[in-house]
């Protein structure tokens, strides 16, 4: 049984921050009809309290203002047309957040997991122990757990929350010792094999002013198929709503009755735009698995705060009694943030489900920006500054991850691979990389006193943050071609996963064809001849990849395996041998797969 867990906030310095677009504002979404159990016909006269619920998913240590097109969010404008707005920086979400508390006896802000992992260097080179920090500061009560809160492993989860200093990197400076998270990290779903308990707290309550809520937190079952082995060792994870389900009805045995999930598990709108109404024609406009979890959950939860695909909703979506319920998530990297409005009735003890609305909110630049955070990354920065300042490199323009397949920064990143690999094993032919572990873009604009174009050792971390290995393995050609299919088939059936390619292996995709057969096998080509299904290739990827993550199994399955060094060594040496003040790099065209539509 987990108690109830009610903190008293420090007294909150009001940041005046200028309001965003009216759009910006817009409410994105609002229930329109109640959970018949909670339908009283005197519940207009029954003495509601307003109860505000702040959210935010998927910050990945992002504490300096995201760069290039991972700092934008896509707003829709009355006339129909999109425009981009630069958004992000916990000095910004901080004065977003306290602002938006104005007024609001009851506020409680939540998370839905990966607030830390693969972060950029600010964050990343200390462990996150940073972020944790900037995340006591917002006022944070309460976060479920991500995937990518065991890219170190469940050892150092628990460190997070409980403090302490880093086992093998000590203390960062004299006088400071790391206290840990004030706020609560859930992971019901995580189950430690040995005692076959959760990692953390299944669930917390928070009480605020007479306003008890209980919060659970489930990640992704597959959470496994998205970290390495390492990090997940001695780690099992349950089925999402399921879990929920279960610890729903403790609450409920405890009279708690006011329910939120926190899910680290998402869905895909049908528009990019932050506040794109998804409920618009009457029908459900999200797809993914978050929709299939959502159906499954209780009734009594009275809305899920999601996360994981990055992206900007909220969506009504059925609960299994067929009554609607919000499902929200607010992009990624502390660009946006959600605001839930509702009525807690104390009768009852519960959220009136009819009174629950919701949109997302874009943390702007042109506010003021909060002063202890900026403080705080003062701090860091200073620490950092010896590393992240080096300049590694020289770029001609923006190089990006974006590509519906496949990416400039893509293709620089495969290259770089493989010259390490060639570097390893003068037999290496080629180099796979895949989407997700490119975190962000190289961007030409001068993100400190570097000057425009140079590329720091900072800027290339915030790239690649994984400190994954580059790892050579054989392949047969029969199992190069099952590979490049595992894109579009399998668990990536419903989400392809393109892998980037280094130079010199060239296919036709064909989107007009399904599953694996989009993949067209008579197109493959390396160095202009066709694959041998029996000849061998040494190939190189990353460890994450070579141990089959992301549902390329059949890379599993490589023998003769060489481990070279960490990834992000590949790049930085990379772009030093192959760029100069005089002769930057240029990006590619990215068109070493043909993409039929």
């Amino acid at each position: 049984m987990s108690p109830t867990h009610s903190r008293r906030r420090a007294p909150r310095r009001v940041v005046v921050a200028a309001l965003t677009t009216a759009a910006a504002l817009a409410t994105a979404g609002a229930l329109a009809a109640a959970n018949p159990a909670q339908a009283d016909p005197s519940a207009k006269q029954s003495p509601t309290k307003d109860l505000q619920l702040l959210a935010i998913n998927d910050f990945h240590g992002n504490l300096e203002p995201p760069a290039g097109s991972s700092g934008r969010v896509t707003e829709l404008q009355p006339d129909g047309t999109t425009a981009n707005i630069d958004a992000g920086g916990v000095e910004y979400l901080a004065s977003s957040l306290r602002t938006a508390r104005k007024g609001h006896d009851r506020s409680l802000t939540v998370a839905a997991g990966d607030l830390v992992g693969a972060s950029p260097l600010l964050s990343g080179l200390f462990h996150d122990e940073p972020t944790v920090e900037a995340m006591n500061k917002l006022g944070l009560d309460v976060t479920g757990v991500g995937n990518h809160e065991f890219d170190e492993g469940k050892d150092e989860l628990l460190r997070l929350q409980n403090g302490g200093c880093h086992p093998a990197d000590g203390c960062y400076a004299k006088g400071r010792k790391f206290k840990g998270a004030d706020y609560p990290i859930l992971s019901a779903n995580v189950l430690n094999e040995k005692t076959g308990k959760p990692l953390l707290k299944p669930y917390t309550v928070q009480n605020v002013k007479g306003a008890k809520v209980g919060f659970i937190g489930v990640t992704l079952k597959g959470t496994p198929d998205v970290v390495t082995a390492e990090g997940v060792k001695g780690l099992k994870f349950l089925d999402e709503a399921e879990t929920i389900n279960k610890y729903t009805k403790e609450l409920q045995k405890q009279g708690v009755h006011a329910i939120v999930a926190l899910v680290h598990e998402g869905g895909f709108p049908a528009s990019s735009a932050y506040n794109h109404d998804c409920d618009a024609g009457g029908s459900t406009g999200l797809s993914g698995p978050i929709v299939d979890i959502a159906k499954k959950v209780s009734p009594e939860v009275d809305a899920l705060v999601t996360g994981h695909t990055h992206n900007a909703y909220v969506c009504t979506i059925p609960d299994p009694a067929g009554h609607p319920r919000l499902v929200t998530s607010a992009a990624s990297f502390g660009r946006l943030y959600t605001e839930l409005n509702m009525q807690y009735d104390p009768r009852t003890d519960d959220i009136v489900r009819a009174t629950v609305k919701g949109s997302n909110r874009v943390v702007d630049r042109t506010q003021a920006k909060a002063a202890d955070m900026t403080k705080l990354l003062n701090e860091w920065q200073t620490l950092a500054a010896p590393v992240a300042d080096k300049p590694v490199g020289y770029i001609t323009k923006d190089i990006t991850r974006n590509g519906a397949v496949e990416s400039p920064l893509g293709d620089l990143i495969a290259d770089a691979q493989l010259a390490h690999a060639k570097s390893l094993d003068s037999s290496a032919v080629l180099a796979l990389m895949n989407p997700g572990g490119i975190r962000t873009d190289l961007v030409y604009a001068a993100s400190g006193n570097e000057g425009d174009g140079v590329v720091t050792y900072g800027e290339g971390f915030a790239v690649q943050p994984f400190a994954n290995t580059v790892n050579l393995k054989d392949l047969t050609g029969a199992q190069l071609v099952t590979v490049l299919k595992q894109q579009v088939s399998g668990s990536n059936a419903a989400a392809p996963k393109y892998l980037q390619i280094s130079g010199g292996l060239t296919y036709t995709l064909d989107l007009t064809k399904a599953g694996a057969d989009r993949v067209v096998t008579d197109s493959i080509r390396l160095d202009g001849k066709p694959i041998d299904p029996a000849a061998t290739y040494r190939v190189a990827m990353n460890s994450f990849l070579a141990g089959g993550g992301d549902g390329f199994t059949e890379l599993a399955n490589g023998t003769n395996q060489l481990v070279g060094s960490d990834d992000l060594a590949a790049l930085v040496d990379y772009l030093t041998a192959n760029s100069s003040a005089a002769a930057p790099y240029t990006p590619t065209a990215a068109d070493r797969i043909t993409v039929v539509r």
